[in-house]
């Protein structure tokens, strides 16, 4: 981890703005053609994204805004702006599709009264973008059920298809997702622009929305969950459909054999000539060819859903986005399928009628590998996110991470606690959880044959009786039998469920998965929230960049000797700038002889020049205070830079000398 943090290139993923020209709290001289912005990636404008306003807040720009080169953007403002205070508001989409937004203000000539608010438009906010953020949340609710419960039906419990509770899970999934999708491509215009809900339904914005990246990938995600609709119909549509057969061969048999069932020589054929050992072994391998297909199917779909992430989020922009777009793939799919397998465990234990301890097994051991997953991919992006170990504190996102990584802890010690149970449930005489157990069920089973065979006897006895002219009675008979049997299988059931409730393996197996659960739900709010937030590493890049053209800010002194080669023309000069940054500046000039008596001289002048932008001389005159002491307010610095201070000393009518030294302002 030492290694991963240490410095880096620097990423980017929410766009942040890094300057701009004029630069904030500017005072300039001449009203500007065109304002600039710098942001520490690309980022995607409409039409409004750039505004200047007056200090009546009317529009002074003109023309759309443009590309001018990387990751610079301007808009036009119309010539010859009055003296006043202007405010710029942008409200651009970042490239990992968040809206960002903010504003600034520069003054021409002079500051003045303003009616703008300076805070700017808020992207993201309101009720639409309170809309769009659970709309985020039950997508990857939708996500993690879809992919989790198919996976945990193929790997872990294939009988489980044919479970109703299970199938309206996995389908609820699928709708959930669908549903949000939808919502989010509605709300994604008003999300990034206006924030009015009346935006909604705009067409155009829509229309708009669809050409962007964010869009293509919820488009990509609707075809795609039209394949997993497909998934979802062979999934529950052919295993249920083959276990029906199997049932229904067995069923078969038994009236063909008799009561037996079974040959009674032990040779493996029964009474009309079959194979049930070929016929098995034909079965299986149609099963695993199912299996393999569905597996392959199934993985294509979920990468791909998990790819309409990858492709436009957090992983599509910064450094090494070629590792992290996969990264990001298998990072959501290790959850999907531990958090989602473990939504579907629960649901089984609570709802369907049974589930053998090895499926448990099997879902522990899945589980286990998705953690490892989960732990490598998420060690990667958190490095990739914060880039140091100050952002992992001092920054909201990796505030959020931490709290990420104890909900994630809390979660592995609760499954530890459930894999207890698995292994002390795998050690029980039985082998099956849930409603009925092994036992159960064929209790079940005896009983649902025993009502058959008493309905079919009393059918042959009513058949006789009305031979003999006594229909009637022999039909009460058969519907008393019918009803014996109903009533023994209701007592077979609500014993085997006494019996299971008062198991306290399977109820602590319960308990402990319910509490994952209810964590995995929180765990989740988290991590939506998490990739809505400014990354770690942008926030500390942007903090940077901000120093870096205000670490002078603060007073300045600069002191200079002086010798203008005429009698008594020797001392020393000291210049103050206060605060010493871009805009307005009060200005203090010394001058003090050799032994440090103030120096009382005709004339000081002071000059300023930015040579790396071929600004200035620009002159300053300031005004005798006292002996030795000049003084000058409001001094406009109009850009950051080294600039360069040359002070002009006159000891006498013809003796005078110039000196200077450069020093960084702004």
């Amino acid at each position: 981890m030492g290694v991963l943090f240490g410095g880096v290139a620097p990423a980017s993923a929410h766009a942040a703005l890094l300057g701009s020209d004029p630069a904030q709290g500017t005072v300039v001289d001449k009203a500007p053609t065109e304002v600039t912005l710098t942001f520490s990636e690309q980022v995607a404008l409409s039409d409004g994204s750039l505004q200047v306003l007056d200090p009546q807040g009317r529009r002074v720009d003109t023309g759309k805004p443009s590309n001018l080169s990387g990751t610079m953007y301007g808009v036009q403002v119309r010539p010859g702006l009055p003296k006043g205070t202007y405010t710029v508001t942008y409200q651009v989409v970042s490239a990992d599709s968040h809206p960002v937004s903010g504003a600034f203000t520069f003054s021409v000539g002079a500051p003045s009264a303003t009616t703008v608010s300076a805070s700017g438009p808020t992207a993201g906010g309101g009720v639409v973008g309170w809309l769009y953020g659970f709309a985020r949340y039950v997508s990857y609710a939708g996500f993690i059920v879809l992919v989790g419960g198919a996976a945990f039906v193929l790997a872990c419990w294939q009988r489980g298809a044919g479970v109703r509770a299970v199938q309206r899970l996995v389908v609820s999934g699928w709708v959930a997702l669908t549903s949000a999708t939808l919502a989010l491509l509605l709300l994604r215009g008003s999300y990034t622009g206006s924030g009015k809900v009346a935006d909604i339904f705009d067409v155009s914005l829509i229309g708009q929305v669809l050409q962007t990246k964010a869009g293509a990938a919820l488009v990509s995600r609707l075809l795609l969950l039209a394949a997993g609709a497909l998934f979802i119909a062979v999934l529950f549509g052919a295993y249920v459909r083959r276990d029906a057969d199997a049932e229904g061969m067995v069923g078969a048999g038994g009236e063909a054999g008799g009561s037996a069932d079974l040959d009674d020589d032990g040779d493996g054929q029964d009474a009309a000539g079959g194979d049930p050992s070929g016929e098995s072994a034909a079965q299986d391998a149609e099963k695993r060819d199912l299996t393999f297909g569905l597996a392959v199917g199934g993985t294509v779909v979920a990468a791909g859903l998990a790819a309409t992430w990858a492709m436009a989020e957090h992983a599509s922009t910064g450094i090494q986005t070629g590792l992290a777009m996969p990264v990001d793939i298998l990072h959501l799919l290790a959850v999907a399928v531990w958090l989602g397998g473990l939504t579907t465990l629960l649901v089984a234990l609570y709802r369907a009628p049974s589930i053998e301890a090895a499926a448990v097994g099997r879902f522990s051991r899945l589980a286990f590998g998705s953690v490892v997953v989960l732990t490598a991919t998420g060690v990667y992006q958190a490095w990739r996110q914060l880039g140091s170990w100050s952002a992992l504190t001092g920054t909201p996102y990796g505030q959020l991470l931490l709290v990420k990584v104890a909900l994630v802890a809390v979660l592995v010690g609760i499954a530890w606690i459930s894999r207890r149970w698995t292994a002390r449930l795998a050690d029980a005489p039985d082998t099956t959880v849930g409603t009925l157990n092994t036992a159960d069920t064929a209790g079940k089973k005896r009983a649902t044959v025993a009502a058959k065979a008493s309905a079919q006897a009393s059918a042959r006895a009513s058949a006789k009786t009305s031979a003999k002219g006594s229909a009637q009675d022999g039909d009460g008979g058969s519907e008393r039998a019918a009803q014996l049997a109903r009533q023994q299988a209701a007592m077979t059931a609500a014993q085997a469920k006494r019996a299971r409730e008062a198991d306290p393996v399977r109820s602590g197996l319960r308990r402990s998965v319910l509490a994952e659960a209810g964590v995995a739900v929180v765990l989740l709010a988290v991590a939506t929230v998490l990739t809505t937030t400014e990354p770690g590493r942008t926030e500390e890049a942007a903090r940077a960049a901000t120093a870096s053209t205000s670490q002078q800010s603060g007073p300045l002194s600069l002191k200079m000797p002086f010798d203008t080669g005429g009698q008594d023309g020797k001392g020393t000069v000291e210049v103050t700038l206060d605060p010493a940054r871009v805009g307005s500046d009060e200005m203090h000039v010394y001058v003090v002889r050799p032994n440090g008596k103030a120096f009382d001289v005709p004339e000081v002048k002071v000059d300023f020049t930015l040579e790396s932008k071929d600004i200035g001389p620009l002159p300053v005159e300031p005004d005798r205070i006292a002996t030795g002491h000049w003084s000058a307010s409001g001094v406009q610095i109009p850009m950051a830079g080294d600039w360069k201070i040359a002070v002009t000393v006159r000891t006498s009518d013809i003796d005078q000398t110039t000196v200077n030294k450069n020093a960084k302002i702004g």
